[in-house]
């Protein structure tokens, strides 16, 4: 569900509580283990990208939305923000 290094460090440190994906990956109550250490999922639903906010960035491990958007443009090139699109969103906490 996290798996690339920078989102694992912010998860790690507490700077990173949610994911957002395009699939569903984890329901509640599952762990995920990073480098050791236990996350449950604590909530998992939809949302789309219109919705998010600030906090949502946040969540992410960003310090707003602009932010946040900007990322994950650059990680899928050509990939247009659509307000409709939907995502998945996993928040999680360590246990």
């Amino acid at each position: 569900m996290v798996t690339k290094p920078d989102d694992v460090e912010k998860v790690l440190t507490g700077k990173k509580t949610a994911t957002r994906r395009n699939g569903r990956y984890a329901d509640p109550g599952e762990i995920m283990v990073l480098q050791g250490k236990r996350f449950k999922v604590e909530r998992v639903y939809r949302e789309t990208l219109g919705d998010l906010t600030d906090e949502s960035a946040v969540q992410e491990g960003f310090n707003n939305l602009e932010e946040y958007k900007n990322a994950i443009l650059a990680i899928h090139p050509g990939m247009p923000w659509k307000a409709e699109m939907k995502v998945w969103v996993h928040e999680f906490k360590e246990v």
